[in-house]
């Protein structure tokens, strides 16, 4: 017996755009689930850092501008947030080496996010090491010393700047929670971003001047972080009390 199936035109037509649209949504889950997680370990045992085991770590990156350090600063006080990590350009940190000198009396950990706004994946392995070597030059100098954290100047690397800056001592930081705040989005989007961290997780916040809304939203992130009873620490403390977390890259 011949058992024959007969599809209207119209209805395989529909069939194969459900086909379709199912694969790109499925595509675009992927990509942007890949995205929440661009950080990376090599064979030779380089790594950048985006999560650990427990606790949770806030970030703040400054590249340029002379007013939204300090009222970052102010407010971290007055919540007594008593651990937080700073990465700062070297051209940033020459310029304002008071605000420096604040961060660390405050007793904040300082972190290296290059010399200039360079994006290392784009550049040159002579480039990156100048960038990297420039700033480490401009924190000797400020006599900011013991630093052992980098991070990307644009949060972009791979993995020629993994090696390079464990040739100069230091362990790459990512982050796993992305505020975005640098968008401008609204306080209330900065803390609806923020409000996904969970332990073990590094932040990702800015106090750079286009970070225009960050001072009046942390006071509410730093809120819903205590209502989950999760304690905040530095990177380094985060790194040296359990495992971290990384992914390899080719």
């Amino acid at each position: 017996m011949n058992i024959f199936f007969v599809l209207n035109g119209k209805a395989l037509k529909n069939v194969i755009l459900i086909l379709i649209a199912a694969f790109f949504t499925a595509w675009f889950l992927y990509i942007e689930n890949m995205a929440q997680i661009p950080v990376f370990s090599t064979k030779e045992g380089s790594k950048a850092i985006y999560r650990g085991e427990k606790d949770l770590a806030l970030t703040f990156n400054i590249g340029w501008g002379d007013e939204k350090a300090e009222p970052i600063l102010d407010t971290l006080k007055k919540e007594n947030v008593k651990s937080a990590t700073f990465f700062l350009a070297g051209s940033w940190a020459e310029r304002h080496p008071d605000i420096v000198t604040r961060i660390v009396k405050d007793g904040y950990e300082i972190g290296i996010l290059g010399y200039d706004y360079v994006d290392y994946q784009d550049s040159e392995d002579g480039q990156i090491a100048k960038d990297i070597s420039k700033a480490q030059e401009s924190f000797k100098k400020l006599n900011v010393k013991e630093i052992k954290l980098l991070r990307a100047p644009t949060g972009h690397f791979d993995e020629r700047t993994l090696k390079i800056a464990k040739r100069y001592g230091y362990t790459v930081v990512h982050w796993k929670i992305d505020s975005k705040d640098w968008q401008n989005p609204g306080v209330g989007k900065i803390v609806e971003n923020v409000k996904k961290a969970d332990k073990g997780d590094i932040i990702l916040l800015h106090a750079s001047d286009s970070a225009n809304q960050t001072a009046k939203a942390l006071p509410l992130i730093l809120a819903d972080i205590r209502q989950k009873g999760l304690k905040l620490v530095s990177v380094s403390e985060m790194i040296a009390n359990g495992e971290v977390q990384s992914k390899e890259i080719r």
